[in-house]
């Protein structure tokens, strides 16, 4: 009877642990949580890495990270080796995944209306998330950072644009700036010749989305000199619109007192691998914009694992420099 009873006391352990998994329920400590989000605009999944060394009671950071086309979170990670530098970093990773009843190559929809504002589509499942990681773990609210690759960094524009008031700063990888396209076929081409639409123009419009913000909206941009997928054009007209946001947060006026041209240009290479050109674009003391601008690389993630589709080992290593940029960066909350 006692051993019956301690296996079926293992059992129920087991059994719990599993419910706590699948409900995405609280975990600890270097492991990953599934769950599923309901909002007014649909249903997404998404998982959880929970760092090694995450105490509930003791604030960390959070990074929604967002995977590209024909890619899956488990996929995204594997890629970026971002749940590696969370365990070294001490940060929690949100990662949403696109549905194939959506998209069938799980791209996320960022050219359609309701998914360029705030408060609609799928950024607000998104930020909904965001808020439902708050209220489970403990997440401080003034590190919140997102970044993405080809078009979860094109969606990662709008969450930048329309909830600057959540996210401290985020990272643009291979991808477009805010509203670069607001149709299908207007996507094609934004994606093979840039978008025909004003830098500054979208600047503004990112201000207003989110409520005419009185901030900085810092970003990183990384781009393949050579992407054959995503007009490098889109990462230099992503820069030009952040910056133009940040020139109208920052007093409210388009006045040039957050400037379009670079502060500081550095030429850096990988030992046998690839140069890269770094700008830095500095106001008033702030790292309020950089773009990394890899030679000779096409549509890929630097520096990510060779064993996944779209790395480019040979590149820089892109996960590191984005966390160094995100550590940086902290939200004023009132």
């Amino acid at each position: 009877m006692h051993r019956r009873g301690v296996a079926l006391s293992r059992s129920l352990f087991v059994l719990t642990v599993l419910l706590v998994l699948s409900t995405g329920a609280p975990a600890y400590a270097g492991s990953w949580v599934h769950g599923n989000y309901v909002g007014a605009w649909g249903a997404r999944g998404y998982q959880l890495w929970v760092p090694t060394g995450y105490q509930p009671g003791t604030p960390r950071p959070l990074l929604v990270a967002l995977h590209g086309c024909l890619q899956n979170p488990d996929q995204f990670a594997g890629l970026t080796r971002l749940n590696e530098k969370a365990d070294a970093e001490g940060f929690l990773i949100l990662y949403p995944n696109q549905a194939t009843f959506v998209n069938a190559t799980q791209c996320w929809n960022f050219m359609l209306g309701n998914n360029q504002e705030r408060g609609t589509g799928e950024p607000s499942l998104i930020v909904g998330m965001v808020e439902l990681m708050k209220q489970r773990y403990s997440v401080d609210a003034r590190r919140v950072y997102v970044g993405g690759v080809s078009a979860g960094g094109v969606l990662t524009t709008t969450l930048m644009s329309c909830y600057s008031d959540v996210f401290a700063a985020g990272m643009v990888g291979a991808g477009a700036m805010y509203k670069a396209a607001t149709t299908v076929s207007g996507t094609a081409f934004a994606m093979l010749f840039g978008s025909i639409y004003s830098p500054d123009d979208k600047g503004k419009d990112a201000w207003v989305c989110s409520g005419r913000p009185r901030r900085t909206v810092p970003v990183l941009v990384v781009h393949g000199t050579e992407d054959s997928v995503v007009n490098p054009l889109n990462g230099e007209q992503a820069v030009k619109q952040f910056l133009q946001t940040s020139d109208y947060g920052d007093d409210g006026v388009a006045n040039d007192s957050v400037k379009g041209t670079p502060t500081s240009t550095r030429t850096l290479s990988v030992p046998g691998g690839r140069t890269y050109v770094v700008k830095d674009y500095v106001y008033g003391g702030e790292l309020v914009a950089q773009k990394y601008e890899i030679r000779g690389m096409d549509h890929a993630w630097p520096g990510g694992n060779a064993s996944y589709p779209f790395a480019d080992p040979a590149g820089p290593d892109a996960t590191t420099f984005m966390w160094d940029f995100f550590k940086q960066h902290t939200l004023d909350l009132p």
